[in-house]
Order: C-alpha cells, then structure tokens, then sequence
C-alpha cells in the first residue's frame, strides 16, 4: 500500500525496500528478502539471529544516504530495532499501518513516540488513541475498503457455487499455525449444524493450492471429507456473497466479512489454557478480539476466543444465526455501519500524501486536510 501510487506519481523516484515480490512488482527495488519464513509467536534462536544480521545489513546500507523516509509496516519487534537505526542515521520515519500497541503492550508507546515522526492508522478509532498519547497520527482508511467490488463477477462466481440453502462459509486463515489450530474445530461445528440443519451447505475460502491440499489433508482426505461441504481457491470474496453465515478465524479477514455485511461467529484456538490465563490479563487490554466489534465498540460478532476444548459454544453462536433471522439482520445492519466508518477513503493516495509531505516531496494531487501536528 504505497508504494505503486507513489511510483505512477514520481516514476523516478527512488524507492527501496526490504520484503518480497509483491514490493518488487509494485515498483521497489528490494535490497533484502523477508517474510519468505515469516513465524507468529515467539520466534527461535536462529529466527533472532537471522533478523540481527538482516538488521547490521540495514543499518550498512542506511550510511549511504540513498533513503530520507523510512517506512515500516505494522510488527514492532521486527521494526522497532530498524526504525532505531534509521533514526540514529538521520531518516524520518513513517509507520504505515500502526502497531497494535492498544491491544495488547501499551508500554510500548514510549518507544514508538521516540522512534515514529507519523502513524498511519488503518483502523478509524486507532487515530484518537496515539494522539491522546502524544504520536503524530492519522486515520488514512483500510485497503481492504479501497478498490470497489466487482459485483458482476462476484455473482457470476457465485451462480457457479451451490445454488441450496442454508449456506456457510469457513475462514480458518491463511498461515499454517492458523489453519493447525482453528480448521479441525471449524470442521466439528459444521458436522454439528449440520447434523441439526439438514440440507446445510458449507463452502471454505482457500488463500492458495497448498493451504486448500493442507485442509483436505487434515480432513482425513476426499475419501473421508464431510458430506455437503467444499473449497474454494482464491475466490474469498466470491465465497462470502454466497454464504448467509460464516464462521471465521479472528484476524484482518473479519474487516473483508464485514464489508460484505455476511453474518460471522469469531472462533480462535488456543492450545495452551494454563498459559493463557496466566499471560493474557497481564498482556491483552482490548475490549475485544475482532476488528468489527472493535471499529463499532461493542460487540456485533459473537467472538468464541479463546476457544478450548469442546466446540459446542461456537457451534451455538452459529446456529443462533443460521435459525435466528433477526438476529442475522441485526448483525448486518451492524456490519453496514462499521463499513460507513471507513467512508471512501482511498488509503492508498492518503499514505502516499503522507509519505509525500514527511519527505518533502511536492504533491501535485488533491489532498484531504490532515489534523494539526502534535507538538512537543
């Protein structure tokens, strides 16, 4: 987000960066490789060693001078340490798509104050917050809400899926931790409704061929695969305009459910019941575990997180819903009004504005008013 409107607005603007292909093919020359291995959690002793000798590596490379804006993406524990370095070699630095730090870590603010001259925020309450605590920071919009739906197509797609209801669609996530720990309970709740529900048709929203190969793998193969259930590879949207219900592993895609206004059940596996109790009091401070219900302020989607053990509470949540057309509507005109929230902006122009103007690069685009600077 950024990168390709700033280079059709200067198409000779030098832009570098540390990631993969979808950087390189959006115009930045990579000068290192990340997120090919990327680890959720807690990473390893070589993980650690790896991002030091990435980070000395950034560090040589900033000495040179080629670069007056540095713009990290979100994750603090890979980013902080870069953004130090750009700092202490004289670059400005720009964070696009604000670390989380109200969620869970609040502490870490102090370290952001120092280390940040703007926050870009995604999230429209996220704005309020770090400026409260004295962080430069502006509301630029979500990508998600930014290029229109193409609903012709999409129902095209979905004249192609089964034409029965009641219809739900399974969103396990995309990273393999992820679809270890939440497909095998999602599988246990469709069994369960749809054992209540004759006729139930479910439809799993695949990221790619492997995960869609993993997932038939942990359903015990074709020959086992529940009846009345399918995949769907690369086609999310398409898959959420088709389903009355969904049954969703808490994440970014509860936004993508949300602006199709597709009724949800929020599930997240936690292997760790001891640990969790002990660590998450002391670490999590958000009211709530879903983007929707955290955008809105209240609780729109039921959210069965940390789930443990038996699936029986989500499998209720989603057959309120599915038996429930009142309670489904509510929740969409919910849905409605946390989409509104983002408006139109276009987060991609609004960054690129922002980068803009840190840089001193002229803009010779229209652009929104942004709030007054805090000052020290």
């Amino acid at each position: 987000m950024g990168i390709a409107e700033l280079r059709a607005r200067h198409p000779d603007l030098p832009i570098y960066a540390w990631g993969g292909p979808k950087m390189a093919a959006a115009g930045a020359t990579v000068i290192e490789r990340t997120g090919d291995d990327a680890v959720m959690g807690l990473p390893g002793w070589e993980k650690i060693q790896e991002h030091r000798r990435l980070n000395k590596r950034v560090g040589a490379w900033m000495t040179k001078g080629l670069a007056s804006v540095h713009v990290p993406v979100d994750s603090p524990a890979a980013n902080f340490p870069i953004c130090k370095l750009a700092k202490k070699h004289g670059l400005k630095v720009v964070h696009l798509v604000a670390p989380q730090v109200w969620a869970w870590g609040s502490w870490r603010i102090r370290k952001l104050r120092r280390l940040t001259d703007l926050v870009l925020c995604v999230l429209p309450f996220e704005e309020g917050w770090f400026r409260e605590r004295g962080v430069n920071a502006r509301f630029v919009g979500h990508p998600m809400f930014t290029e229109p739906l193409d609903i012709a197509a999409l129902d095209a797609a979905v004249r192609e899926m089964p034409d029965t209801h009641p219809r739900i669609a399974l969103l396990p996530g995309s990273r393999p931790g992820e679809l270890e720990r939440n497909f095998p309970v999602l599988l246990e709740v469709f069994g369960a409704l749809r054992s209540d529900t004759p006729g139930l048709t479910g439809m799993i929203a695949a990221t790619n061929q492997r995960a869609a190969d993993r997932l038939v793998s942990m359903g015990s193969g074709r020959a086992n695969w529940p009846e009345g259930l399918d995949i769907a590879i690369g086609r999310t949207d398409a898959v959420l305009r088709w389903a009355d219900v969904a049954a969703v592993a808490s994440g970014t895609v509860t936004l993508r459910v949300a602006r199709h206004g597709t009724p949800m059940t929020v599930f997240y596996k936690t292997k760790n019941r001891a640990l969790y109790t002990v660590l998450a009091p002391m670490l999590f401070e958000a009211e709530f575990f879903t983007l929707p219900n955290l955008v809105a302020g209240r609780e729109i989607a039921p959210e069965v997180v940390p789930m443990f053990g038996s699936p029986e509470p989500g499998s209720a949540a989603m057959r309120e819903l599915l038996l429930s057309p009142e309670r489904a509507e509510e929740q969409r005109a919910a849905l409605a009004e946390v989409g509104g929230a983002f408006g139109d902006r276009r987060a991609d122009r609004l960054a690129a504005d922002a980068i803009e103007e840190i840089a001193g690069i002229p803009n010779a685009t229209p652009r929104v008013a942004p709030p007054e600077p805090i000052r020290a």
